[in-house]
């Protein structure tokens, strides 16, 4: 039973994904939530700020919000669709729920996870949506270091 407001929280994950812009990181942010609405962790995409390629938003929450017995009351919002790392990671830890922020710009693993019962929340936040979008015309090579594509194997 769902007892939280989705777009609530997806304001948490978006002052995130401001904090990574203003940083100059990637622009995606997350936070993990109990269903009841409190908040456990949060972050953004840490990548460039710390070198590792592992700390995308969803992965820096869920660092954040420290060691729990079991995550099957917990909600993983994020400003954009989680790529397959993050999917993984969701699917690992069996967390039962996802608020997305917007998938137009990257449409990552959620459909993989719904498919595997994973309840999934697609919110089309304007804002999340426009801060990629400004995101990946500024940076595309930052951005396709980000979700792992080797831009030299593209087409142009």
């Amino acid at each position: 039973m769902q007892t939280y407001d989705p777009a609530a929280l997806l304001a948490v994950a978006r002052d995130e994904a401001l904090l990574g812009k203003a940083e100059g990181g990637v622009p995606i942010g997350a936070a993990l939530f109990t269903l009841d609405g409190e908040l456990l962790g949060r972050g953004h995409n840490r990548r460039v700020q710390d070198g590792d390629p592992s700390l995308h938003a969803e992965t820096t929450a869920f660092r954040n919000a420290g060691r729990r017995p079991h995550y099957r009351d917990t909600v993983m919002v994020t400003t954009l669709s989680p790529c397959w790392y993050c999917s993984g990671l969701v699917r690992q830890f069996a967390i039962p729920r996802v608020v997305i922020g917007e998938a137009t710009t990257f449409s990552g693993g959620h459909g993989w996870l719904a498919e595997h019962g994973v309840d999934i929340t697609l919110l089309d936040d304007p804002v999340c949506t426009g801060l990629m979008t400004e995101f990946i015309a500024a940076r595309p090579d930052l951005w396709f270091e980000d979700i792992g594509v080797d831009k030299s194997t593209l087409d142009d």
